[in-house]
């Protein structure tokens, strides 16, 4: 009998639980941890998930051609002052993504890769962009924030 990996084999350096650490892992949080968790914010949706919390990153800190990861956004300088933001999480299988580099946002789990200008996948498992986020720039500062429907 063959035996099937527990851990990506696509994934460099990802070494994921098996199905049984998977499965009492989530029967626990549900018994006891959902709870406590919940206690701890004001609005249960929304507290501590990445790219839901606007967040402020100095436009001075994003390069003209590239980009910065910062709190589950994507904020990037396609050209001299025009600022674009995306939701830092892969539309492949939700990975965040994790580089900036010669105008691509990366994601390093499948290799997929986006534009720097609109999100669009570029290259790699993806075929969604990634989701557009509102940025408004206010005295050096921006602020990346969900984008209103």
């Amino acid at each position: 009998m063959t035996r099937r990996p527990t851990a990506c084999q696509t994934c460099p350096g990802h070494s994921g639980p098996s199905r049984r650490q998977v499965v009492t892992g989530a029967t626990a949080v549900a018994a006891f941890g959902a709870p406590a968790l919940a206690a701890c914010s004001d609005d249960p949706g929304t507290s501590g998930r990445p790219g839901v919390q606007p967040v402020t990153v100095a436009a001075a800190d994003v390069p003209v051609g590239g980009g910065v990861i910062e709190g589950g956004w994507v904020v990037t300088q396609p050209s001299e002052g025009e600022f674009k933001g995306y939701s830092a999480e892969c539309t492949h299988q939700g990975c965040a993504v994790s580089l900036v580099k010669d105008g691509q946002i990366i994601c390093s789990c499948h290799g997929s890769y986006f534009a720097i200008a609109d999100g669009a996948p570029t290259a790699g498992p993806a075929t969604s962009p990634l989701a557009a986020a509102a940025v408004e720039e206010a005295d050096g500062q921006l602020t990346i924030s969900p984008q209103d429907s």
